[in-house]
């Protein structure tokens, strides 16, 4: 894959040149600075990019765990990421409270499979 490279100059208030560089390669898009897909190739995704969740087994986990209307205070997780090829399915799933999800949330971002 060859390597483009753009030079974008412009003059800042105080009249000093500057110039920055941009390369890119082909798939810079779709891969982050390390070589890791951005988005998860394993997990299906709906028109909009988001990976498509099943509602049903979402209500059914509720159901079997006894609270069919939600907990307050805690979201439903996926302890194998969809993202990292877990199942869509209640023995995957399990209540964790908001806290603890947007710290796990943070920690499986682009997570890739080997």
């Amino acid at each position: 894959m060859g390597k483009t490279v753009k030079v974008k100059k412009s003059k800042r208030k105080d009249g000093v040149l500057k110039s920055k560089k941009n390369s890119s390669s082909a798939s810079s898009s779709k891969l982050s600075s390390s070589g890791v897909p951005r988005k998860s190739t394993v997990a299906a995704r709906d028109s909009n990019g988001r990976i498509k969740r099943s509602a049903e087994a979402k209500k059914d986990f509720m159901k079997q765990t006894g609270y069919p209307k939600g907990r307050k205070g805690y979201v439903v997780d996926h302890t194998v990421p969809l993202e990292c090829g877990g199942a869509d399915s209640p023995s995957n799933m399990q209540w964790q409270t908001v806290t603890e999800a947007k710290i796990k949330d943070r920690t499986e971002r682009n997570c890739r499979r080997e």
